[in-house]
């Protein structure tokens, strides 16, 4: 039952129609249309709905016409303590440092209750605490927990388990209560110092430990945990600081003793170490529990090992002499055997390398020997590896490497630095230096730093050219006459010896070559090509561009009358039946005097000048002819018959000559007469004492005349 409707025109009598609308009407709460009653048809849950609207009215049940205006009114729903408190953040993870003051706050929780805060003490809640004591405590209102002991130590105990209960209606019996757990976890601050489990320890080392080498290790125990447990390890003294040094494995918290120089049994058996652990982060709150190192002392005994042979050297630098007979002594290894027994060591060379092979050793006494001739300027420098063993015990062997260094002797004589192309003018003037020449020598400058030049003197005196030694390692080659002709001898050659300041000293001989070439006034080389023959006799290259021209043009005109005749030839055979009758007849005319191209009449007429110029101007040579000298008196005994048949056996026998055949005339007018010649063809043989030398200064336009009698005044003198 909730309440009960009524209406003043209500007499009693049923005629009065209660009517319910609004929120839960017909469903939740449901009328009595005559009374008025309201009832609820469910249990109501204020958490869900606080409170229902709904409208009320009367009707006349007859007419149905409302009796009076609609009504509304409210149904608010009471609270009762139907809910408990609730931890909807639960269950806690917290931390808190070790050793934290009492009443240090580790969390705030909080509990919620759905019940109206406003009616009564069902959402009024109280904290307590449940499991956790007498570790921990909880604030009854707020809900903060606090360490409730001094000095809480992790090392002790680490995690905790709280349990926190919150109750309503005031914590008062018959309250509703909802619990959580709250798990606190002590963190590590650096409350302990590190320990050596012993103040003293012994390790054993074999001598024959690598230097660098890890040879064992120690460590400090630290009840901290994290950053608050490291540490590092010192040798703070001893004798062994020299010999040992340690380092700190930051993973294992261990210190790594290492080998820093190598042990020797037979010269110290033992070493004391003191070795240091101390923490790398302090926390001053807790100085006062420290200090926060340790010491302890490590006694290391150095074991006997047996040690291969020891070298008196890491390495040996040795010298021979290049050239030096096979079995010739180097040098000498020594090895001993640095344990007590002091074995005998035996020697070998490892043959690892062809170097290895050039030494032999001797296995006794360790001397090297050469097993070859060396040459220093093929290799300077040979480098082999000496082994050494104990006759006891050839397992062990050491190595010491050996560089042989071969020192050089004078065997290699100078030479020139490279090939020179020496050109003088033709217009040179005496002692004019025309090239500067310098040599080389494979040996080092202990042999041969100083280079001396002359001519070879087993020669005669060159008239052409001459050589000044520099005394700098240089030569210089100079001229000794003045001018020079290329029609007459276009190349020279000169002999130059020399020698080095070695010892003993060597010398080498070497032939220049020295080139005539056209020249300006100034030196610079015009051209240094053969010229043509006309050249010499004063035509001018615009004449000899014309004669060109015309030598084409009548070439054209020839083809071309050729071709024409080619087109209109009869057959030379009339009758295929009886050619022994017929004559076939040929219309080329042989050359006569006039041709000069193929024989030079003028050799006939002078045989002194046929001997030095006998190649054909027709066809080029391919090499230069070399002049060859007759007496006179041979050339005058030749007869005319037997000098052009002289002349048919070289053209037949000559390569270059046209494969037609042609008439030569001859016109040889005979011996020389007691009288003489007054024939102006001889005239250029003629000598005369006449110095023509002045012609060279009368300036440009008796150049060419110059020049012609300076070549003639050279061919004299040659």
């Amino acid at each position: 039952y909730v309440l009960q409707l009524h209406s003043n025109s209500d007499k009693g009598d049923g005629s009065v129609k209660y009517i319910l609308t609004g929120e839960g009407a017909g469903t939740i709460f449901i009328i009595d249309d005559t009374t008025g009653d309201i009832h609820s048809t469910k249990s109501l849950d204020r958490e869900q709905k606080t409170h229902y609207v709904l409208h009320a009215q009367a009707i006349d049940r007859r007419t149905n016409k409302p009796l009076e205006p609609e009504s509304e009114f409210i149904i608010k729903v009471q609270d009762i303590n139907d809910n408990a408190p609730k931890f909807t953040d639960g269950p806690y993870i917290v931390t808190v440092p070790e050793m934290s003051e009492m009443g240090t706050s580790v969390l705030q929780v909080t509990a919620t209750d759905a019940d109206d805060p406003t009616y009564g003490n069902s959402a009024r809640v109280v904290y307590s605490i449940l499991q956790g004591q007498p570790y921990f405590s909880v604030d009854p209102k707020t809900g903060v927990i606090r360490t409730a002991l001094h000095n809480m130590d992790r090392e002790a105990r680490e995690h905790y388990s709280v349990v926190i209960q919150a109750k309503d209606m005031a914590g008062q019996v018959g309250g509703l209560s909802g619990s959580t757990t709250v798990n606190i976890t002590l963190t590590d601050v650096n409350d302990n110092p590190p320990r050596f489990p012993q103040k003293h320890y012994q390790l054993y080392v074999p001598e024959s430990a690598q230097v660098g080498s890890a040879v064992g290790k120690i460590k400090a125990n630290d009840a901290d945990t994290g950053s608050n447990a490291d540490m590092k390890y010192t040798i703070i003294n001893g004798d062994g600081s020299g010999v040992f040094s340690i380092s700190t494995d930051k993973e294992t918290r261990e210190g790594i003793l290492s080998l820093k120089k190598p042990l020797n049994y037979e010269k110290k058996k033992s070493y004391t170490l003191n070795i240091e652990g101390a923490n790398t982060h302090l926390d001053f709150r807790f100085s006062h529990l420290g200090p926060f190192k340790d010491v302890t002392m490590l006694k290391i005994i150095v074991g006997d090992v047996d040690e291969p042979p020891l070298f008196t050297m890491p390495s040996y630098v040795m010298e021979v002499y290049e050239n030096a007979k096979i079995g010739t002594a180097v040098g000498t290894v020594t090895a001993q055997d640095p344990d007590t027994a002091n074995s005998l060591v035996r020697y070998f060379i490892d043959h690892n390398t062809e170097e290895d092979r050039y030494f032999t050793i001797d296995a006794s006494t360790g001397t090297i020997k050469t097993a070859k001739v060396f040459d220093r300027e093929d290799t300077p420098w040979y480098n082999i590896t000496v082994a050494a063993s104990e006759i006891d015990n050839p397992g062990l062997v050491s190595h010491v490497p050996v560089g042989i260094r071969i020192l050089d002797i004078n065997d290699n004589p100078p030479e020139l630095a490279r090939e020179y192309d020496i050109v003088v003018c033709e217009n040179a003037k005496p002692g004019q230096v025309i090239q500067t020449i310098t040599a080389t020598d494979k040996d080092n400058s202990a042999n041969g730093a100083r280079f001396h030049f002359s001519l070879d003197e087993g020669l005669s005196l060159n008239p052409n050219f001459t050589l000044r030694d520099n005394e700098d390692n240089t030569a210089s080659i100079l001229t000794r006459r003045r001018r020079y002709s290329r029609t007459t001898q276009d190349i020279y050659y000169l002999p130059v010896l020399i020698s080095d300041g070695g010892v003993p000293p060597l010398s080498s001989s070497s032939t220049l070559t020295i080139r005539v070439c056209v020249c300006e006034r100034d030196g610079r080389v015009r051209t240094c090509h053969a010229e043509a023959f006309l050249s010499s006799a004063g035509l001018s290259t615009g004449a000899l561009i014309a004669i060109l021209l015309c030598v084409v043009i009548l070439l054209a005109i020839v083809i071309l009358f050729i071709t024409l005749r080619r087109s209109k030839k009869e057959p030379l055979i009339i009758s295929e039946e009886d050619v022994r009758e017929n004559v076939v007849t040929y219309d080329d005319e042989g050359g006569g005097e006039e041709d000069t191209e193929a024989f030079d009449i003028t050799a006939l007429r002078n045989p002194s000048a046929a001997e030095e110029l006998k190649y054909r101007r027709d066809v080029r040579p391919e090499v230069k002819p070399v002049p060859r000298h007759h007496p006179s008196s041979s050339l005058d005994s030749i007869d005319v018959q037997e000098f052009i048949k002289q002349r048919l056996a070289e053209a037949d026998l000559d390569p270059s000559v046209p494969p037609y055949d042609s008439l030569q005339t001859y016109a040889y007018e005979g011996h020389r007469s007691e009288a003489g010649s007054i024939s102006s063809l001889d005239s250029a043989t003629t000598h005369s004492d006449q110095d023509y030398n002045y012609l060279g200064d009368w300036g440009p336009e008796f150049k060419k005349l110059a020049e012609l009698y300076g070549e003639i005044e050279s061919e004299r003198t040659t």
